[in-house]
């Protein structure tokens, strides 16, 4: 047997063995079990990046390119590119795909909302990437700007469902202020909002909250087999990297709890290590101390341990960095958002001249505002540098969002 063909094998049993039984099935599987009849007879766009795949590995680029009766003509990509070959923040230019031979339209280039001429000859625009449930994550925001240009030229949107991987309890921050939209805050939801994007993008479409209160015409294939109070590490489906420092299923919670923090590159987050958004560290912090004050707080199902760690690239490369890893049991309810800021709250009784806000350049300011959603929550916290003071701000507007969203739930 040829050494290509041993490999394909080995794949193709491999794949078998990691996905024999998931106990979820995603939306274009779902799509794909009902031969594809929302889509046929058509031509398609499709957005989406690596994280489209069926639960072997398929992508669902490969999926729709061969399926019965369906035209697909035009790829779209957003940060990252279709498949995930820019780094964050990287410019994602069009071109032509070597692989299907179709055209690929940034949408995270020149434009990040797909043009008349970007769909033109298009029946219908197609959405499958996998979020991370957390508002800053560009994915969502190029999903709503899609639905937004959909809705201006007619074009059906079809959203192909994939799981919360925080779940579909865990709600958390407040809603974007007026003002300080930007495509990390695009619309007014949580910064962890507890909603598959199935569901947000019902609630967003429904709820008028697209620009100029447009609606598209919308159809949410949704998955079977997910309940709310699933983790991505729950539903038996495998992780796909959503970027390059979302590199498993456990990260999107070390995303929330340190990335808005991240924001200031001033404390390390660990981008640039090998555990992103896992650890709070600087040259100044003792981590003995910091671990021992942070363990003393008795947070319910996280820990925190001493580490000494030197970034490999980013902004702290080669300068040796003190601080804490911190752990996670993934089914604790412990508030995510609140750990950055108890971080910082440490960090300023043991170092009160070291106040990252202080550090920071006035852009990283701005960039933590458009984040958060408002400048409230660092003119706040700032005040004493304690959580106690912010939380009642992050907390303001859970209990109405909540309330609203009921009635656009699947699961």
């Amino acid at each position: 047997m040829k050494s290509g063909v041993v490999f394909l094998f080995i794949l193709a049993c491999t794949a078998k063995a990691f996905a024999q039984n998931p106990g979820v099935t995603t939306g274009i599987e779902v799509l794909r079990n009902e031969r594809f009849a929302p889509l046929k007879g058509k031509r398609a766009g499709l957005i989406t990046n690596p994280t489209g795949v069926d639960s072997r590995w398929r992508s669902t680029i490969d999926i729709l390119k061969s399926a019965p009766g369906v035209n697909l003509v035009a790829l779209f990509g957003p940060e990252h590119g279709v498949r995930g070959d820019r780094a964050a923040g990287a410019r994602v230019d069009s071109y032509t795909d070597k692989e299907t031979g179709l055209p690929v339209w940034s949408l995270y280039g020149k434009t990040k909302k797909a043009t008349p001429q970007m769909l033109k000859g298009i029946d219908v625009l197609v959405y499958d990437i996998q979020d991370i449930g957390c508002r800053s994550y560009t994915f969502i925001s190029t999903m709503g700007l899609a639905m937004e240009a959909a809705a201006e030229n007619r074009i059906p949107f079809v959203v192909l469902d994939r799981p919360d991987p925080l779940g579909g309890l865990r709600v958390e921050g407040n809603l974007v202020e007026k003002g300080f939209e930007s495509f990390v805050s695009q619309y007014p939801v949580p910064y962890v909002y507890g909603l598959t994007c199935g569901e947000l993008a019902r609630y967003l479409n429904d709820e008028g909250l697209l620009t100029g209160g447009v609606r598209c015409l919308l159809t949410v294939i949704p998955m079977k087999g997910w309940k709310r109070g699933m983790t991505f590490t729950d539903t038996g489906l495998p992780w796909v990297p959503t970027s390059p420092h979302v590199p498993d299923a456990r990260s999107p919670q070390y995303y929330v709890c340190s990335g808005m923090m991240g924001e200031l590159g001033v404390i390390s987050e660990g981008v640039g290590y090998t555990v992103p958004f896992q650890v709070f560290a600087a040259e100044w912090i003792d981590p003995t101390k910091i671990a021992g004050r942070l363990n003393q707080m008795g947070l319910p199902g996280v820990l925190f341990r001493p580490v000494i760690f030197n970034p490999f690239y980013g902004n702290f490369k080669d300068r040796e960095l003190h601080g804490v890893q911190v752990h996670i049991d993934p089914s604790t309810a412990v508030n995510l958002m609140s750990i950055q800021f108890l971080v910082m709250q440490a960090n300023n009784e043991l170092n009160p001249e070291k106040n990252p806000f202080s550090l920071a350049d006035p852009a990283r300011l701005t960039s933590f505002d458009r984040v958060a959603g408002s400048d409230s929550v660092r003119l706040l916290f700032t005040r004493r540098m304690r959580y106690e003071d912010v939380k009642p701000f992050l907390e303001k507007d859970l209990d109405r969002f909540k309330e609203k969203a009921k009635k656009y739930l699947l699961y």
